[in-house]
């Protein structure tokens, strides 16, 4: 009877410890353990170098998240997936970032990733464009509502000039330089990616003004249904390719072209890459042109919104960064 009593004993409490692990197990969140979902929207390969990089290198995974990687034409139509719910981050132009602030919608900044100033004012030999001041009265092509439009913006300002005092025609960033090849413009503005196409469509007729006046941002931006924790495991995982950056540029560049599918040339890439700082920040320089920005947005596009520094510090979130990288964050 004694060994009958130990043996039941023994079975009785092998079914409490199987109940028990059914519960535990019932009781976990469906997926058993996946790694959290996260999409990114991006836009420039190059500004955006360390998503690309992340991506290529595999490093989500290490910071326990499971992260999709779509590219858009161009920045604005990044911003507007997020904003429209397709993407929970974005990596997008600062002037996109700022009309969206003046909308009053739903963003947040959490980073600002890269900065570049190498910009070209892009014409023909035969239009005799040999200074900024030469654009008054002339047909000058950019896509609107991108970082490109405030850069034209800031090329007619060293001048003394404004977009009234020129015929500004919308293109997308591809159609600059068949526009400049027809005759349709006198002269454009696009992205760097598409300056050789133009040198080879218009050989010898290709003229360019360079431009240092604006250092254009490459912003991580967070839409209403980003996580603080998948948003923190993104940033994790970009200051580490910025760190496979910083120590092997030529196999940061080839991750890029890899990574671009067809869409940037090895070329390009090699030269333009290296004209981009990387590190994530928010800082008062970023602040500061924000507000630049946000005063020229509300009086070239008529946005609603207040400019002032304390609305779009509001659209700052910085604990993010601050979580993984303390020293990164000097705004106040």
């Amino acid at each position: 009877m004694p060994r009958a009593r130990a043996v039941a004993a023994l079975l009785t409490a092998a079914l409490l410890c199987a109940l028990t692990s059914a519960c535990a197990a019932g009781s976990r969140p469906a997926g058993g353990g996946a790694r959290p979902a996260v999409s990114l929207a991006a836009s420039d390969h190059l500004g955006g170098a360390p998503v690309y990089v992340a991506e290529e290198r595999g490093l989500w995974s290490a910071e326990g998240i499971d992260a999709t990687v779509t590219t858009q034409p161009t920045g604005r139509d990044a911003l507007n997936a997020v904003l429209g719910g397709q993407a929970q981050l974005g990596v997008v132009g600062d002037l996109p970032a700022v009309t969206a602030a003046l909308g009053g919608r739903e963003l947040r900044i959490v980073a600002d990733l890269s900065r570049f100033s190498d910009w070209r004012l892009l014409t023909r030999t035969d239009r005799q464009i040999t200074g900024f001041t030469a654009l008054k009265g002339r047909k000058v092509g950019v896509p609107q509502g991108t970082n490109v439009e405030y850069a034209l913006s800031r090329m007619l300002a060293s001048e003394q000039l404004t977009a009234a005092d020129v015929t500004v025609v919308n293109l997308a960033p591809n159609q600059v330089t068949s526009a400049l090849a027809r005759g349709d413009i006198d002269a454009g503005v696009t992205f760097p990616s598409f300056y050789d196409a133009a040198r080879t469509t218009l050989g010898d007729r290709y003229a360019e003004l360079p431009f240092s006046g604006y250092t254009a941002r490459t912003l991580l931006v967070a839409g209403p249904k980003a996580t603080e924790e998948t948003t923190t495991a993104v940033l994790r995982a970009l200051l580490k390719a910025q760190r496979e950056i910083a120590a092997d540029p030529p196999a940061a560049r080839k991750a890029v072209l890899a990574q671009s599918k067809g869409a940037l040339q090895a070329g390009y890439v090699d030269a333009f890459q290296p004209r981009y700082a990387y590190g994530a920040t928010l800082s008062p320089e970023l602040l500061a042109q924000l507000e630049h920005e946000a005063a020229w947005a509300k009086t070239a596009q008529s946005l609603p919104g207040s400019a002032d520094r304390a609305a779009l510090l509001r659209h700052l979130h910085p604990e993010p960064l601050t979580a993984v990288d303390p020293s990164a964050v000097t705004v106040r």
